[in-house]
């Protein structure tokens, strides 16, 4: 049985119908930028969040850049940021001459709280929390933490719509939520996409226009500003999807559920849930191993399909050299990035599937 890492696909078909309802109406409406659909979208996606505001973009990574250009911070700011997160997260703040102050990972594989104060420093300005894999932060903690030094707080969601604690979603407890509806996240588009969410008037109208060329009024420009717009169809589609997504997610948690009651290696290091399964909407399962390669060798001969996310922290990077880290800085995140590994999970995996996937690895 040959398992893939990631498929698109099977949840494509589940909705067929339903999506090539919605590209026949946008394409017949005859408008294709900044209409209905996208008015539809932000009001519909900032309900499902329990939010006020939300602003469609071309990505996630233009929804973090924008984000925090709005709140004003200064060139040399530093902005507290998890040492171990996709580089796009802190490509985000840096983009507007804000400075990372990493933070190492918890035990969950997110920004360790009890470890934000001790790198609080004078130009310390914001905190940027991302909910990795699909589990939210520990935000209670980390909010009592930015109200005490009056940081403020961004939160990268591109892989983690819908997780909450006690009912309050991801995206709601700082100033911004961010978020990707990149083709394979949770709530995934046909292309690239973006949004914020935000409870801050001044926030959202400032990105709406700087969306827009900086733009209110048409062809009259108050600041230069960029063209990043959601635009009508990925609106339209994601709309349709976004119907579904809570029965996508449990869908997933099921899956993810299984690898957790049934994987019985002690080889292998399962994820921990730190808010229930209310926490954690599985964009990825991520399992460490001690001997990665092994590892990956004996998936390989079995036909399973494995991914690494990510085996370069930012810090190590090229992209990040001039900062001056080096290895050795952060060895909880490194030793992650040397273990880690992704086994297959995707909206549409069979239940055979599933259980071929923890067969096999019960006996790795």
């Amino acid at each position: 049985m040959k398992i893939e890492n990631n498929q698109l696909l099977p949840q494509y078909l589940m909705y067929k119908e339903e999506y090539l309802k919605k590209v026949e109406e946008v394409l017949e409406s005859g408008w294709y930028v900044l209409g209905n659909e996208v008015k539809n979208f932000e009001q519909e996606f900032a309900e499902y969040n329990g939010a006020k505001y939300c602003v469609g973009v071309a990505s996630g990574l233009d929804a973090l850049i924008l984000a925090f250009e709005a709140l004003h911070l200064n060139p040399g700011d530093e902005v507290i940021a998890p040492a171990n997160t996709y580089i796009a997260s802190i490509m985000g703040f840096t983009r507007n001459g804000l400075v990372p102050k990493f933070v190492e990972p918890d035990e969950y594989y997110n920004l360790d709280a009890a470890k934000i104060e001790e790198v609080i420093g004078p130009k310390t300005k914001a905190i940027c929390v991302v909910h990795l894999y699909g589990q939210i932060a520990n935000m209670p903690e980390i909010m009592k933490i930015a109200n005490k030094y009056n940081l403020k707080v961004v939160e990268d969601c591109a892989q983690s719509h819908g997780a909450s604690i006690n009912g309050k979603k991801c995206g709601t407890w700082g100033d911004v939520g961010c978020f990707s509806f990149y083709p394979t996240k949770n709530l995934g588009g046909f292309g690239d996409g973006g949004a914020i969410i935000t409870n801050n008037k001044e926030i959202d109208d400032e990105i709406r226009m700087m969306r827009n060329y900086g733009s209110k009024k048409t062809y009259y420009f108050e600041k230069v500003g960029y063209n990043s717009r959601l635009d009508e169809l990925q609106a339209g589609l994601l709309r349709v999807k976004l119907q579904h997504l809570d029965e996508l997610t449990d869908d997933r948690r099921n899956d993810a559920l299984r690898y957790l009651n049934e994987l019985k290696n002690p080889k292998i290091k399962l994820p921990k849930l730190k808010f229930g399964e209310a926490g954690h909407v599985f964009h990825l399962f991520v399992v460490e191993v001690e001997n990665r390669n092994a590892f990956i060798q004996y998936c390989e001969k079995n036909e399973i399909s494995l991914k690494i996310h990510y085996p370069q922290p930012p810090h190590l990077s090229d992209a990040y050299k001039y900062l001056g880290y080096h290895r050795g800085d952060f060895p909880v995140t490194e030793n992650m990035a040397d273990h880690i590994i992704t086994l297959p999970l995707y909206n549409g995996m069979l239940s055979d599937e599933v259980k071929y996937v923890i067969d096999k690895l019960n006996c790795f």
